[in-house]
């Protein structure tokens, strides 16, 4: 089985897997998503996420989205990962966001490898932009209006 893993500092993670519940509520079980809490050490993370590991699937795969490449939490699980054999079949990618979660969890079982990342880091890419409204009065207006 492949999981998506959400590694965030904070609730992040866990926000972000509750937003993803109402657009893939068929899938959410295969989401896994893990923070580093205020006060909390890197080593009862660590703890953490093993006890987690341990009710797992030994042979399982894992897509790994974490909010900064670098940051302690995403390092920490990948230590974690690297203790129990996971890391050398695992996909990290960094800079997490909703658009890039989404489509992780609906194309994780569909596309693999470069494929999957690609497709995944486009769409978190091409999510950042600004969004400019149309605001009532403007001389543009037309009748298409948000």
């Amino acid at each position: 089985m492949k999981y998506l893993l959400l590694v965030s500092h904070g609730e992040f993670s866990k926000g972000l897997k509750n937003s993803l519940s109402m657009f893939a509520a068929d899938k959410i079980d295969d989401v896994i998503a893990v923070g580093l809490k205020k006060g909390e050490s890197v080593d009862q993370l660590a703890d953490r996420f093993a006890k987690q590991l341990a009710a797992l699937d030994k042979n399982a795969d894992f897509l790994v989205l974490g909010d900064m490449i670098g940051g302690s939490p995403l390092t920490t699980i990948c230590n974690v990962l690297a203790q129990h054999g996971l890391l050398e079949t695992a996909t990290i990618l960094g800079g997490m966001n909703f658009p890039m979660a989404l489509n992780a969890i609906m194309l994780k079982d569909s596309l693999n490898g470069d494929n999957l990342v690609e497709t995944v880091l486009n769409e978190a890419k091409s999510a950042l932009k600004e969004f400019k409204p149309k605001i009532a009065g403007d001389e543009d207006d037309d009748e298409e209006e948000i």
